[in-house]
């Protein structure tokens, strides 16, 4: 697949794991220079494996709640590739699953929202200035069907990608240069999802459960 971005630059965020290191493959693939931001260690040996296959991806351990954090890694990829051209967020957590409403600590509440809905705010906020330089500027936020439809016992992860989507939104109204797109997928196998159904080994063989394709990967 030839999808025409060969020689630009792109931020995932989350991309240690899941649909984030499915869509760093599929955009190294295409020839794209990739910069993972993850709070997870394993985002360098993503990186590495991918370096060794004569991919252009580098790893920055960043946690994206952190503005300060946000700021320093965008700039560290814009002295690298002097500008960026796609932001992908994937980064996200589930948070209380099963858990109703009454029942959920605030605490997690706020994690939730700060990690899927901050962190998603911070990475736009700081990639605007240089998305907005290239001929193609792009942002694509994964969000989730749970922001369009309620699940019983997951009120701060549907809350938070519901913003996810009003936030892709007033992005694309107030930063008109730029694409800006919100994806939600129904429940795709990765390692988040098998550790919230309790299928950490065994995946979702066997449950009816579907998966996502993606940039012409399993996600």
């Amino acid at each position: 697949m030839d999808l025409g971005i060969n020689g630009r630059v792109a931020v995932v965020t989350g991309g240690a794991s899941g649909i984030g290191q499915a869509c760093v493959t599929a955009l190294a693939d295409e020839g794209v220079s990739v910069a993972i931001f993850d709070r997870d260690p394993r985002g360098a040996a993503v990186a590495a494996d991918l370096a060794r296959k004569g991919k252009s991806v580098t790893s920055h351990e960043v946690d994206i709640t952190d503005e300060e954090k946000v700021s320093s890694a965008v700039a560290d990829v814009i002295a690298h590739h002097r500008g960026l051209d796609i932001l992908i967020g994937c980064a996200g957590i589930s948070g209380p699953v099963g858990v109703k409403l009454a029942e959920t600590d605030a605490a997690e509440f706020d994690r939730v929202l700060a990690i899927n809905v901050r962190g998603n705010y911070l990475m736009a906020k700081h990639t605007m200035p240089h998305l907005e330089r290239s001929e193609i500027g792009t942002i694509v936020m994964v969000a989730s069907d749970a922001a369009l439809v309620a699940f019983e016992g997951m009120a701060a992860y549907s809350t938070s990608k519901a913003a996810v989507v009003m936030l892709a939104k007033s992005i694309a109204v107030d930063h008109p240069r730029v694409r800006v797109n919100a994806l939600c997928p129904g429940i795709v196998d990765t390692p988040m999802s098998r550790a919230d159904l309790g299928r950490v080994e065994h995946g979702f063989e066997g449950t009816g459960l579907w998966s996502l394709t993606l940039f012409g990967g399993v996600l």
